[in-house]
């Protein structure tokens, strides 16, 4: 009897267990309900309408005048004889890749040094404040700056140069555009790349001292390679806000002028479905960027783990 009873209970044990897991899994679920319903609602479905709209005519609003147009859509967006391609496909990329490389070195620069400045704090808070400015705040003051009697200009006077066209001139427009954004973009990059240094341990710094290393030699050897997936990180990120970024060329040139000179993708997906109701042709335009996006951050990853960085 007695172990008739013990083999009852053991058969019952991993049905009760069982049971307390589905439990617990439909309260999991029933939690993360609103996140996965607001993912769903203001992700997943928005993307594949855009995916439908890629190869559709559409004006906007009303869905009844929704009309299959196959790959019409790609085939204007991606002729050479448009403008898409070239200058604004161009523009982004010059934009993004510019944007990036001046973030980057100038975050791993400022980062180097607050790791060996006291109050470490103070200069984190004063590199980060860009980031909590709005884009329209700092569009506008730098664009204030760039004015032919702004600041910059002004140096370059008393210096014997003359005033030069910095949002006015096609020839500097994209590059005057492009450092702001990387000066925009350096404080977010800086606490990232402060707490890859912080996870450094100090022994490394010690032992490479010991034997006499000197500084350029310690950075070059040790804080870059321990720092590489912080820098991955932040190279990733950069990319994809330096190619989705338009807000700031809005508000420091208003129509991505001089003549194209810094119009990109992001902003001429906006102007073409807002402006011109040509929803279709913008939502193609926003599947080539997507492709490029995902082939740019598929390419930093497969770079990593060639480098035997772990990236995950």
């Amino acid at each position: 009897m007695t172990a008739a009873v013990s083999q009852a209970g053991a058969v019952a044990a991993p049905a009760r267990r069982l049971g307390k897991l589905q439990r617990e899994g439909r309260a999991a679920y029933l939690f993360l309900a609103p996140a996965l319903l607001f993912f769903c609602v203001f992700l997943i479905l928005p993307f594949l309408f855009a995916i439908v709209l890629a190869f559709s005519d559409w004006g906007g609003f009303d869905l009844g005048t929704l009309k299959w147009a196959g790959t019409a859509n790609f085939g204007d967006v991606l002729s050479f004889d448009g403008t898409f391609v070239k200058p604004i496909l161009v523009n982004t990329l010059l934009f993004a890749f510019g944007s990036v490389f001046l973030a980057t070195f100038g975050s791993v620069l400022v980062a180097y040094c607050i790791d060996r400045l006291a109050f470490q704090g103070f200069w984190r808070v004063l590199y980060f404040l860009p980031v909590v400015a709005t884009v329209v705040a700092i569009g506008n003051v730098w664009k204030m700056m760039y004015q032919p009697a702004g600041l910059i200009n002004g140096v370059l006077n008393k210096l014997g140069v003359n005033s030069i066209g910095f949002l006015s001139d096609a020839s500097y427009a994209l590059s005057s555009v492009t450092v702001v954004q990387a000066w925009a973009s350096i404080g977010g990059a800086v606490l990232i790349l402060t707490a890859g240094l912080k996870a450094i341990p100090e022994m490394y710094y010690e032992a490479a001292e010991v034997d006499g290393a000197s500084t350029w030699h310690m950075f070059w050897s040790i804080t870059l390679p321990l720092l590489r997936p912080a820098l991955l990180f932040v190279l990733i990120t950069q990319f994809i806000g330096g190619l989705q970024s338009f807000a700031l060329i809005i508000v420091m040139t208003g129509d991505g002028g001089p003549v194209n000179a810094t119009n990109v993708a992001a902003f001429e997906m906006y102007q073409r479905a807002f402006k011109y109701g040509a929803w279709g042709t913008a939502s193609a335009m926003a599947m080539v960027l997507f492709v490029i996006i995902l082939a740019i951050t598929l390419l930093q990853l497969w770079v990593a783990r060639r480098r035997g960085e772990e990236t995950s």
